[in-house]
């Protein structure tokens, strides 16, 4: 018996790394995980070539690691662990007050904002048609109030003063929204999700109403629209957190009535293919466990919106996936709306908006994204 005891730890260790093993082996694989909203890490490539240069070993590592049995429960515990001993933000996240799950800002240093604003500026001064740009401003600047006492600091403030500064050298029409999401958070507006980098409908139908002043024209009243709630959303920041007993966020759409299949038009190109709705929002999306795409579909490269109901006019809108639920605003403002996503489409947008004769053009970014986009290299 006391043999036994002395050697228990070591057996129960063993059973445990036999039963992991052996579940490894018998469970099958996903290859996506709904939690983290990411593609898992398929089987690598053996071969000769792969194993000699390590490679092998190192995707065969990520493989082990994707499909660990139990790996949700293993790096929701490493969170809560970090947690514990004071690390908030370890992952890029803090946990916040109110249920909110905030990214770290950006970096002050290491950052494209400088090069993608001098692109935006030399692509406006290049077209003859005018250009109106707002940036989204982060959560953590808008709802610094909830942050934990012990967080980087966000420099919104600065970062706009500079965006300012520097669009007016081009004509840009530079819609600036710090001040008013202050002012809109202050007498209560949730703009922004708790478990999610983007904005509300709420915060984009906001945004709406700031872009239609600046581009003198009227906005639909938020009395009009019919407000549909969806429970049980979970989004980025929440997947990329492992915070799992954070509460979900409720989704909501913003309809208008008078937007219906007869004057209502989505047509979503991909390569060589066209396919076509007749709603603004896909609701199939709702039932998945990745809800957001329920505003146009999601990110795409190449995206028409037409509302017959709608004035004479054309608005071309270079985007990131900010813009996908407050576009359907701005269709009761367009006949014709195009959106055009510089991550996957590379042709020419001057070209574009001379060829559908655009009487605007539209360019929206969430801060973080600005700061490491790339791709809008392609915008000329």
């Amino acid at each position: 018996m006391k043999k036994i005891k002395k050697y228990a730890p070591m057996i129960v260790f063993l059973l445990f790394i036999f039963s992991m093993g052996f579940a490894f082996l018998l469970l099958p694989k996903k290859a996506y995980s709904p939690s983290e909203k990411r593609y898992l890490a398929s089987f690598p490539k053996l071969s000769v070539e792969t194993f000699l240069s390590g490679e092998f070993g190192k995707d065969f590592e990520k493989y082990l690691s994707d499909h660990m049995t139990g790996r949700q429960f293993f790096v929701g515990l490493n969170a809560y662990a970090n947690l514990a001993q004071g690390l908030n933000g370890v992952s890029g996240k803090y946990l916040s007050g109110d249920g909110y799950i905030i990214n770290e800002p950006l970096n002050p240093i290491d950052n494209r904002l400088d090069e993608n604003t001098e692109i935006i500026k030399n692509f406006a001064l290049s077209i003859d048609v005018p250009v109106t740009m707002t940036i989204v401003p982060s959560t953590g600047y808008i709802m610094n109030d909830k942050l934990p006492l012990n967080h980087l600091p966000y420099e919104d403030e600065k970062y706009f003063e500079s965006f300012e500064n520097s669009f007016k050298e081009s004509n840009v029409n530079f819609v600036n929204l710090l001040n008013p999401f202050k002012e809109y958070t202050k007498n209560g507006d949730q703009l922004y999700y708790k478990t999610d980098h983007h904005w509300t409908s709420l915060g984009a139908f906001r945004a709406y109403q700031l872009i239609c002043n600046s581009m003198a024209i009227t906005p639909t009243p938020e009395e009009q629209f019919s407000v549909e709630t969806y429970q049980d959303f979970y989004g980025t920041t929440y997947s990329g957190s492992a915070y799992w007993f954070n509460p979900a966020d409720d989704i909501q759409l913003w309809v208008n009535p008078d937007n219906t299949e007869e004057n209502i038009t989505v047509e979503i190109t991909e390569g060589q293919k066209t396919t076509e709705s007749h709603s603004l929002f896909y609701k199939e999306h709702l039932t998945e466990e990745d809800k957001y795409p329920v505003f146009l579909d999601g990110n795409q490269p190449f995206v028409r919106i037409t509302n017959t109901n709608a004035p004479d006019g054309t608005l071309i809108v270079v985007k990131d996936s900010f813009a996908h639920c407050l576009v359907p605003f701005l269709a009761d403002n367009y006949k014709n709306i195009v959106m055009v996503d510089m991550r996957y489409y590379k042709g020419s947008v001057s070209e574009l908006i001379e060829s559908e004769n655009a009487d605007q053009v539209l360019i929206t970014y969430g801060i973080d994204n600005l700061a490491t986009d790339t791709d809008l290299l392609w915008l000329k």
